[in-house]
């Protein structure tokens, strides 16, 4: 199984349809978006995904009841927690406290975004933070694929 993995697209419209083409060209079956979509207008080029879409509430988003209402069911408030394969995963935006629910031992994966920075750490715990979608902050727009069954997370640039 291979999950697709989004951060702060911050309204970047073009930014989202690349990641959506990323997404559905590499055979993805969920797509997680770790937080700051923002703006409800997102939700129109989300709906092309061809998987099923989780995302969480990020610091930015700040028409959380239209955010809502458009992504029908599928935003949640951070801290999130889903079975993937028999995986437990938490998902994050503010990695507050990161380096003690690493620690802790109890989640098979940990996905963050807020920092606009990949961060890809394996090991007992798998890290995920794919970078910045919308690409605002330090000018690379970038998703990440996590193959579930082999544990490998691919950084991939949207050009």
């Amino acid at each position: 199984m291979r999950v697709g993995i989004m951060s702060d697209s911050h309204d970047n419209l073009p930014a989202i349809v690349k990641a959506v083409s990323v997404f559905n060209d590499g055979d993805v079956e969920m797509v997680i978006h770790a937080g700051d979509l923002v703006a409800p207008f997102v939700s129109k080029p989300l709906k092309m995904l061809k998987a099923k879409l989780v995302a969480v509430f990020g610091n930015n988003d700040g028409e959380r009841l239209g955010l809502e209402k458009v992504l029908n069911g599928h935003i949640y408030r951070a801290p999130h927690t889903i079975d993937i394969a028999g995986k437990k995963v938490l998902i994050l935006h503010e990695p507050d406290g990161l380096e003690a629910l690493i620690k802790s031992d109890v989640y098979d994966v940990i996905i963050y975004g807020h920092t606009h920075q990949t961060d890809i750490r394996t090991g007992r715990t798998i890290v995920i933070n794919p970078g910045e979608t919308g690409g605002w902050l330090y000018g690379e727009r970038t998703v990440a694929i996590w193959d579930v069954d082999s544990g490998e997370v691919e950084v991939i640039p949207l050009k």
